[in-house]
């Protein structure tokens, strides 16, 4: 994943910061065609534009019919970041959902996941249960719309932003533009 990839060759703290996507979509989610019927757009031509992108981006991308709630996501996500497992957690939610049409929005879907980044799952439930991470994520969301970011991924330097899934190259010359450092090859 091109993040990896630049932690790696860059001096650079990464924050991720949840975004309310269709906060609406309940637990059981809902067909695509029904997200995207009343906006007029052709869901066969979005799906190619998307695996276009995808493939150009070597990202792995399945066929997916449903959208399904990320706010568990969100809130499990901010978890793993406290337990030093952001990345992976994120890497892993991205492939349950875009690849293998998973619905995230589930705690034993969630749960899983968690324990398949090196988390233990029975905290993972605990934690979800309880919602420990609600205000997190709050903030984020308040965060997000005070930015105003309205598309995901957003990438953020200095108030400066990329949108959409994007070339490692584009991602590199917003560092480079901010004069961020990088890395000392071994």
């Amino acid at each position: 994943m091109r993040i990896d990839q630049l932690h790696k060759n860059f001096e650079i703290q990464i924050r991720w910061t949840a975004f309310p996507l269709h906060p609406e979509t309940p637990e059981g989610g809902f067909p695509l065609e029904r997200l995207y019927a009343d906006r007029g757009v052709d869901l066969a031509k979005a799906r190619a534009r998307l695996k276009q992108v995808a493939d150009d981006l070597g990202l792995p991308l399945g066929e997916r019919t449903m959208t399904y709630n990320s706010r568990m996501a969100q809130e499990m996500a901010k978890w793993a970041e406290s337990r030093q497992r952001g990345d992976e957690f994120h890497n892993a939610v991205f492939r349950a959902y875009f690849v293998d049409a998973k619905n995230i929005a589930k705690v034993d879907e969630l749960a899983r996941l968690a324990r398949g980044v090196g988390l233990p799952e029975e905290e993972a439930v605990t934690v979800l249960e309880s919602r420990t991470f609600k205000t997190a994520v709050d903030a984020d969301w308040e965060r997000s719309q005070a930015m105003g970011i309205t598309a995901v991924p957003t990438f953020v330097v200095n108030h400066d932003a990329v949108v959409g899934a994007q070339p490692y190259e584009i991602l590199e010359k917003l560092l480079l533009a901010h004069h961020l450092k990088r890395r000392r090859q071994l």
